[in-house]
Order: C-alpha cells, then sequence, then structure tokens
C-alpha cells in the first residue's frame, strides 16, 4: 500500500502519526533564552492543528550560540523546565514535540529582522563576540567581531550540543535535530566558503564534515536509542561561481551523518552569504536537493521549500520524494493547515473534541 501524507511514520521505536511537520520558525521573543506564553501558544496552536511533528525554533546550545537577543535557548536547566509544560501539551495532542538545537556561530549577535536584521557588535548594549571556523565575519554594513575557534573552542561547541540534547530530553522532547544549516556555525565548518582552516577541523571533506559528525555523535549519545535524531542541512550553498558546498558533497554527507547517528535529514538550503544565487522559488523549489538525498543513500529524509498546496505534499510522500514534509511560512499562514489537508484529501484525522464541530462535512 502506497504511504501517503496521513500515513504513520516510524523512526526506531517512535511513530510520528502523519508526514506533516512544522518546520523550525525562529519567533524573537525570548528574553535570555527563557520560553513564554508566546512560544506556548505558538506550538501548541501547530500540536492542535493536526501537524506530526512540532519542532521549535532555532534553540542556541550556548548564549553565544544566539542569532538574536530574542532566540530561544537550552543552555540552563531554568529553560528546560520551562519548556516542559510545552511538550506536555504538544504531547496530549498527539503531536510529537520536537527541539532544533543550534548555534549560530559569526551569524549570532544580530538584530532580530523587525529592527533590521543588522549586526550586533561588541559594544552594543545587546551585542557579543562571536565565534568561527574562521575568523572572517558575516558580511554585514557593521560586522560582528569573530573569532577563529581553537581546539578548546570545539570541544566546548560538541560538548554544549550534547548537554542541551540531556536538558532536551528532560523537557519531554521526543525528536532532537542538528542545525547544520543555513549558515550557522556546523554549516561553516562544512562550507569551503566560510572554513578556511589548515587544522583537523579544515581543509579535506574529511575534515570539514568533522565537527557535524562529532556533534550528532555526542547528541546521540545521550539521546535514547528508541527515539530519533535529525540533522537539518543546506544541501547546496546556492552559490554555483565558487568554490562551495554543493548538492554532491551533501549525498556524500548524508551516510556519514546516518553512521553518526542520525536517522533522518532536514533537507533545506543556502544561507551561508548574502551574495547566494537563490533558485526559481517557486512551489517545491527545494525538493530535489531531499530527493537527491534520499535515491543517493537511502537515508530518509523531510522536504521543504514553498509547499503549500495538500495535493503536492501528498504527492511527495506518494511518490517516494520526501518522508516528511516541512512546513514553514505556510504553517505561520495556516496553523489549522493539516486538518484542512486531511479533508481535502478524504484521509481520516482526529480533530481536537473541543473542535469538533468545525469538522467539515
Amino acid at each position: 500500500m502506497t504511504d501517503s501524507l496521513f500515513t504513520p511514520f516510524s523512526l526506531r521505536e517512535t511513530t510520528v502519526p502523519n508526514r506533516i511537520m512544522l518546520s523550525p520558525m525562529c519567533q524573537y521573543s525570548a528574553e535570555e533564552g527563557m520560553p513564554n506564553e508566546w512560544h506556548r501558544v505558538h506550538l501548541g496552536t501547530r500540536a492542535v492543528g493536526g501537524a506530526g511533528v512540532v519542532m521549535t525554533e532555532a534553540t542556541g546550545v550556548e548564549r553565544r550560540g544566539r542569532i538574536t537577543p530574542g532566540c530561544l535557548g537550552i543552555w540552563s536547566d531554568e529553560q528546560a523546565e520551562a519548556l516542559e509544560p510545552i511538550t506536555a501539551f504538544v504531547r496530549s495532542q498527539g503531536a510529537l514535540p520536537a527541539i532544533q538545537l543550534a548555534h549560530a556561530g559569526r551569524k549570532a549577535s544580530h538584530a532580530p529582522p523587525s529592527e533590521g536584521g543588522h549586526a550586533l557588535p561588541i559594544d552594543h548594549d545587546e551585542g557579543w563576540e562571536t565565534i568561527s571556523a574562521t575568523d572572517e565575519p558575516y558580511p554585514d554594513e557593521e560586522p560582528a567581531a569573530t573569532r577563529r575557534m581553537d581546539a578548546d573552542d570545539v570541544a566546548d561547541v560538541v560538548d554544549a550540543f550534547a548537554a542541551a540534547a540531556e536538558r532536551s530530553l528532560s523537557a519531554g522532547f521526543e525528536i532532537a535535530e542538528v542545525h547544520a544549516a543555513h549558515g550557522y556555525l556546523l554549516h561553516q565548518f562544512l562550507s569551503p566558503v566560510t572554513n578556511d582552516r589548515d587544522d583537523e577541523y579544515g581543509g579535506s571533506f574529511e575534515n570539514r564534515t568533522r565537527l557535524v559528525r562529532e556533534v550528532v555523535e555526542a547528541v546521540r549519545g545521550v539521546w535514547p536509542d528508541d527515539k530519533p535524531v535529525f540533522v537539518r542541512i543546506s544541501a547546496t550553498d546556492w552559490l554555483p561561481d565558487r568554490n562551495s558546498w554543493d548538492v554532491d558533497d551533501s549525498v556524500r554527507l548524508a551516510p556519514l551523518l546516518a553512521e553518526a547517528g542520525a536517522d533522518l535529514i532536514d533537507v533545506s538550503g543556502g544561507g551561508i552569504h548574502p551574495d547566494q544565487q537563490l533558485p526559481n522559488s517557486g512551489p517545491g523549489y527545494q525538493v530535489p536537493y531531499a530527493e537527491a538525498i534520499r535515491e543517493g543513500t537511502d537515508v530518509p529524509v523531510a522536504a521543504v521549500g514553498g509547499i503549500t498546496e495538500p495535493t503536492h505534499a501528498d504527492a511527495l510522500v506518494r511518490n517516494g520524494r520526501a518522508d516528511l514534509v516541512a512546513l514553514g511560512r505556510e504553517m505561520l499562514r495556516h496553523p489549522y493547515w493539516p486538518l484542512e489537508a486531511a479533508h481535502e484529501l478524504g484521509a481520516e484525522i482526529e480533530w481536537p473534541v473541543q473542535y469538533r464541530r468545525g469538522r467539515f462535512e
């Protein structure tokens, strides 16, 4: 029987009730990394709306790893405790709570988009020094100071991801995702655009992929055997005119991530440099990247990028192009998209008892 958008999907001993995942979307609403009522309602609403996986925004494993001062964090036990009621509610609605563990590297210390998105230098009230594979800051009008990471820094980052995963487990999350995409720290090590090192973490493909493999191994080492670990990658830098990370590199990386303990690759693209050459961003414009990884490696994938129509999302699963379908902006616009999609596709889905009067006839 052909899998569809509303067919359950099992990874290890964890079953996702359907193939719809809320893609991580920054909310810029935390203070010192602490979740609040906004996060509870934002994530809880998507669980009520029928998503199979409800994933947090990029959640900093270190204070200096946040993209902006308003980004969520899990570098303290207090943050983990504050997330517990949120994960409990998401589970109560039949969805799986997931967390994206992240470190922004040289793209940290930025203002939120609503305030211009510019870099916040160290002498700014809310700015801080950033760290990266390189000492070249992210290109900006007034870039934040960036320090090249030494061996101790690398070890600290690996430990921070592991500690954050342990806190995530105590907070009730069922899935941990390692963020290695969109030009953030782990992507900065992967891409030759930003990795100019000559040590064991730079130069060759093996060396440039070493840190992300070590992070995945560290997260897998503290995550239960019955629960999945995802990794989000940028399949390409979208910089074809220079030496950069591309889809062939991603196909080569995927089985190494699986060997390190990843159960699914969440496939996105771009973010390493503002000169990126975006493809025609029509419906499903990034799906071919996920499909290439799935076909080239047999590792399960999530597809993302301009997916808005239920029939399109369903076809991606039915045709074996993706195992999960991640919706970001569409789920911001339509938090009950899964309920409406089930109606359009003629699929049975359990509505919250409080909302059953609103079911389609």
